[in-house]
C-alpha cells in the first residue's frame, strides 16, 4: 500500500500501540504529531527510527480533555508538519473500578482521559479536514465497548462511548468526505492480568479461546490502521472493526485448539 506522505496525529504515542503505529508509520516517511505524556522520552527509540525513515516528528504533552488544547495542537501540527491527515485516537486508561464500590472521580477520570479526549480530538482535527473535504479518522478502542470485562466498569462504559462517537462522527464527517471507523481490539499477551476478574473466567486460558490459540499484537493493530488510512479503505466508513482473532466467538474451552511453541508470534 503505497502512499505519498501522511500528516498522522497518533493521541497518545506512549502506549504500546502508539509505539507500534509509529514503528509502522515510519515505514512509509509520514511526517508525526505524537502527543507524549512522558515529553518522548519512552519513545526516543521510535522518534529516532522515523527521523531515520524521513520522517518530521512533533511531540506534545497537553492535556487533551482540553477543547483549547487540541485545537491549538492541531494548528501547531499544521504549520510545522502539513495538512493533518490521519487522527489516531488511542487513549487506554484502565483502572480496576466496580459498579458497586467505583469512586466518582475516579470514573470521572477514565472518561475524560479515554472519551471526552476522543471527542475533543475528532472536534479539533475534523474542523481542519472538513475544510479540505479529506482526512481519516480511526480509534483504538476495545471488544470491552461490547463486551464486560468483570473488572472495570469505567473503562467499558468509556470505549462504548466511543463507539457512538464514531457512527455519529462518520455519519457527520463523513459529509466532508472524512472517514471514521474504529478497532476493537481484543486479547494481547498481559491482558489476562490486566482485565483479572473475580466475577469472569473470560480471561482465564485466554489463549486457547482464540481458534488459532495464538494472541494478536500492538503489530497487529497498526497494521490494521494503516490500512484503514489508505485508499484501499477508502469506501470503509463507520464500520466496527473487531481484530480478536475470534476470541468472542469461544464456546467451550475443552474444544479449543491448545498452544503450541511452533504458533508463538
Amino acid at each position: 500500500m503505497k502512499r505519498s506522505p501522511q500528516v498522522v496525529w497518533i493521541t497518545d504515542a506512549d502506549q504500546p500501540t502508539g509505539k507500534a503505529l509509529i514503528r509502522r508509520w515510519a515505514k512509509d516517511g509520514a511526517h508525526l504529531l505524537l502527543s507524549s505524556p512522558s515529553n518522548g522520552i519512552e519513545i526516543a527509540a521510535e522518534i529516532n527510527l522515523a527521523k531515520a525513515s524521513g520522517s518530521k516528528v512533533l511531540v506534545s504533552n497537553v492535556d487533551l480533555s482540553s477543547g483549547t488544547n487540541a485545537n491549538e495542537l492541531v494548528l501547531q501540527a499544521e504549520r510545522e508538519l502539513g495538512a493533518l491527515q490521519v487522527l489516531i485516537h488511542n487513549h487506554d486508561l484502565f483502572v480496576p473500578f466496580s459498579v458497586e464500590a467505583g469512586s466518582e472521580a475516579l470514573f470521572r477520570e477514565v472518561i475524560n482521559i479515554n472519551a471526552k479526549s476522543a471527542f475533543l480530538c475528532t472536534q479539533a482535527a475534523g474542523k481542519v479536514m472538513a475544510a479540505r473535504e479529506s482526512g481519516c479518522i480511526i480509534y483504538i478502542s476495545s471488544i470491552h465497548a461490547e463486551k464486560p470485562n468483570g473488572s472495570s466498569f469505567a473503562y467499558s462504559a468509556s470505549k462504548g462511548a466511543i463507539k457512538l462517537l464514531a457512527k455519529e462522527a462518520a455519519l457527520e464527517l463523513g459529509r466532508h468526505s472524512i472517514r471514521v471507523n474504529t478497532i476493537e481490539a481484543g486479547p494481547i499477551p498481559g491482558d489476562n492480568e490486566r482485565f483479572r476478574s473475580s466475577l469472569t473466567t473470560l480471561y482465564r486460558s485466554y489463549e486457547t479461546k482464540v481458534p488459532s490459540a495464538r494472541l494478536g499484537t500492538v503489530d497487529d493493530i497498526a497494521n490494521v490502521a494503516c490500512f484503514l488510512a489508505s485508499d484501499e479503505a477508502r469506501y470503509v466508513n463507520g464500520a466496527d472493526l473487531r481484530l480478536d482473532g475470534g476470541f468472542l466467538l469461544h464456546y467451550m474451552d475443552h474444544k479449543m485448539r491448545q498452544p503450541r511453541s511452533s504458533d508463538s508470534p
